[in-house]
């Protein structure tokens, strides 16, 4: 079966640390039991997520996401097949944005709308990149 992956951002609605806790928590438990592994850059005016697995699980993760309250303004960036993941080991990494990202000022004005799938790429071959403590969840 063909590796895909997904690219999507989205506006948190009602954003804070406990929410994100239970997003991750959430995502940690169903990617492992789906296979699926990626990654979510995330702070309070924006997510950004990876995913990557079997194309109908990818598919089900982000139908799930997309009636999921906690996020609005979905915008999917990029779907397509690979022949690898680059969060092998990760059934949700979490990454809060760098200041590589955009300012809020700028997300305000649609940058992350208006970036292309290969910003967005660049953006997770260097998340993957950087070495972060896996915690137990």
């Amino acid at each position: 079966m063909p590796l895909t992956q997904l690219i999507y951002a989205s506006r948190p609605f009602g954003f804070d640390a406990q929410i994100l806790d239970d997003i991750l928590l959430g995502a940690r438990r169903n990617n492992e039991r789906d296979g699926i592994t990626g990654a979510l850059v995330c702070r309070a005016d924006l997510y950004v997520q990876i995913l990557e697995g079997e194309r109908a699980a990818v598919t089900a993760t982000f139908g799930r996401i997309l009636r999921d309250e906690r996020h609005v303004e979905v915008t999917l960036i990029w779907y397509g097949d690979t022949p690898l993941r680059l969060f092998p080991d990760w059934a949700m990494r979490d990454d809060p944005a760098r200041s590589w990202m955009w300012d809020q000022a700028a997300v305000r004005l649609g940058a992350a709308r208006e970036a292309g799938a290969g910003a967005y790429r660049r953006l997770f071959d260097r998340v993957s990149q950087e070495p972060q403590e896996k915690l137990a969840w």
